[in-house]
């Protein structure tokens, strides 16, 4: 019969060649099964959805949910993804097999798939043991930011970590990093894709993972990275006998994932006593039974068991990691009894302005000041840069994401320059340079001392935000997002705002807002510069545009890479002085009415908005 569509044989037969492939290659009996049962069953709908495309390896590796098939996270692509990584790291390394590569993994698992992380990192590992490659892998769950810190510490060639972060629980991924200790950038995705293609049949002993009990090129790392991680971490504590003596006290939680040991092992280091833990949540569990989704980005849900232990220990700041431990959200108790949970921004401009000052305070020599430099993303508030200007530092912005700012941190650490900082306005924050990515440990003890600090001086975190405001000037912003399947909807969606008036030309206006500038990060137009050409790298295949108001607001529209969104950030800057915060806030809600109704017109494209 005729596939619907009228694809004929064609959809067919590439299909049975697939199941073909996969039914040879596949050795773990539960998937090998499944895919049997659906081809038994004739079951074309589920058999497209696991065979029509193979996962699609970008810089941010691979993340997809675990199952059967090329468009998931099972035994076999872990195998096809690492035997294509490992021969183009091949090309790339002539001393590939004096160095070898780090692997660590979380603790996301999958019964009926078989599938979990410590498998997958298993045998990744045996791929490149295979090969004659020495592999460094954890022999337990760790963060995240263990991988880079591994890849520079060890100086090894490149890093592994099997994560899918926050994700559902369904989800895994595979996440890589180059032997600058960053996450790749492009054109390495290409190449690692093409490698992947190229290398699609399992080798020889693919499957066999007891090659790695005994080998000698298999190393645990675990005892001495643990070790030397913390020591490291030290270098960043500033008041040990202000933590030793602290009243604060600190709920913390790992909502189910690997932060916990770690997080207890960062304050030892910082001679704090231990922090309460949520303890349904302290331990890892694939289920993440506790939590509809496990991302403290998603605000007081995840956090509705952390508040009520803080209460009962009458703790006044709550920490939370995301699962991989990379990300991290503060709440503190308000005089009024309130939790208040700080946004990315607001944690952004609490833990720059604190490096900045402990950095101050040890060095009074100010002509190393042209030296230092911060960093965030085009889409995080710009509050640091406010912070530079007054103190005479440098700020730079990069695109989205943190394999952009570690390896424009790695650029300037090369050339002599001290990173003090950078963050993203999704609960990431890089406050020690020894990893060059997002770290979730180092930045929950480092706001736990800075909370301690302001103590001392009976200020709060919310108090000292409100001072950075007033000295450096308010920074309010606003971000969401629409959900929307279809990418010919999105694409008209943004081609519409480039041809807002039916002659290519952008929009002047947004309700009662004049815009004074627009840069457009998809075409490489940018009006403000003299060329009209964009500075920062341009990408096609994603769409993001920036809109500057007159009145001193900034807005981005852009897609998002992992999700079928399309996300807003807003942001209304004040100079200096004595601003209204209230009179900024309704401006700015002003500002994101006008332009969900103007430029994202939900009615008119079916645009769901975000749940709350």
């Amino acid at each position: 019969a005729a596939a619907p569509g009228g694809c004929g044989l064609g959809m067919d037969t590439r299909l049975d060649q697939e199941t073909a492939r996969w039914l040879r290659w596949d050795k773990n009996p539960l998937t090998l099964e499944s895919v049997k049962q659906l081809i038994a069953d004739g079951n074309k709908e589920e058999l497209e959805k696991c065979f029509g495309a193979r996962m699609e390896f970008g810089t941010a590796g691979l993340r997809a949910p675990m199952g059967a098939g090329i468009s998931r996270m099972n035994g076999l692509t872990i195998i096809q993804t690492t035997q294509g990584f490992c021969r183009y790291l091949e090309k790339q390394f002539s001393d590939l097999k004096q160095r070898g590569v780090v692997i660590s993994f979380d603790a996301r698992a999958h019964p009926p798939s078989g599938g979990n992380s410590r498998r997958f990192a298993r045998l990744a590992a045996t791929t490149f043991i295979t090969q004659g490659i020495p592999v460094y892998l954890f022999s337990d769950i760790t963060p995240t930011p263990f991988v880079p810190y591994t890849v520079l510490h060890l100086k090894l060639c490149a890093g592994i970590m099997i994560t899918a972060s926050h994700n559902p629980k369904q989800d895994n991924g595979y996440k890589v990093y180059w032997d600058n200790g960053a996450q790749i950038t492009s054109p390495h995705d290409k190449g690692i894709s093409q490698a992947i293609e190229e290398n699609l049949e399992p080798w020889p002993q693919a499957w066999d993972d007891s090659l790695l009990n005994g080998s000698p090129l298999l190393h645990d790392p675990s005892a001495s990275i643990n070790k030397s991680y913390f020591e490291d971490l030290k270098k960043y504590c500033f008041h040990r006998s202000v933590n030793r003596e602290t009243k604060v006290k600190f709920v913390h939680t790992s909502v189910h994932g690997v932060g916990h040991d770690f997080v207890q092992s960062a304050f030892k280091a910082f001679d704090f006593a231990p922090p309460e833990a949520v303890p349904e949540q302290k331990d890892p569990d694939p289920e993440f039974p506790t939590v509809k989704y496990p991302n403290p980005e998603e605000g007081k849900g995840v956090l509705t068991l952390s508040f009520a232990l803080a209460d009962k220990t009458k703790a006044r700041i709550i920490l939370a990691n995301d699962p991989d431990a990379d990300r991290l959200a503060v709440a503190e108790k308000q005089d009024s009894g309130e939790w208040r949970v700080f946004s990315g921004n607001e944690l952004g401009a609490l833990l720059g302005w604190w490096l900045f000052t402990s950095w101050k305070e040890k060095n009074q020599d100010h002509s190393a000041l042209k030296d230092i430099y911060m960093l965030s993303s085009t889409v995080s508030s710009k509050i640091l840069r406010a912070i530079a200007l007054k103190e005479g530092f440098h700020f730079e912005e990069t695109l989205t994401g943190f394999k952009w700012m570690g390896n424009r941190a790695r650029q300037l650490i090369d050339q002599g320059k001290n990173v003090l900082f950078a963050f993203e306005e999704a609960i990431g924050y890089m406050c020690c340079p020894f990893v060059l990515d997002k770290d979730g440990v180092s930045a929950a003890v480092i706001s736990a001392e800075l909370a301690s600090f302001l103590a001392t001086k009976n200020l709060t975190l919310s108090q000292q935000l409100k001072a950075i405001y007033v000295e450096y000037g308010y920074h309010i912003t606003k971000a969401s997002y629409f959900i929307c399947h279809d990418q010919g909807t999105i694409k008209q969606l943004f081609e519409n705002l480039r041809n807002y008036d039916g002659k290519n030309n952008y929009p002047k206006t947004c309700g009662r807002f004049a815009i004074s500038g627009i840069r457009d990060l998809t075409t490489g137009y940018d009006d403000s510069q003299p060329d009209k050409k964009a500075v920062l790298p341009t990408s096609k295949s994603s769409q993001m545009i920036t809109f500057t108001f007159a009145n001193g607001g900034v807005a981005t529209m852009r897609t998002s890479g992992t999700e079928p969104k399309i996300k807003y950030y807003s942001e209304l800057c004040a100079p200096p002085g004595n601003s209204d915060p209230e009179q900024l806030k309704k401006e700015l809600n002003e500002l994101v009415s006008a332009i969900e109704e103007h430029f994202f017109q939900p009615q008119k494209y079916n645009l769901q908005p975000k749940s709350e």
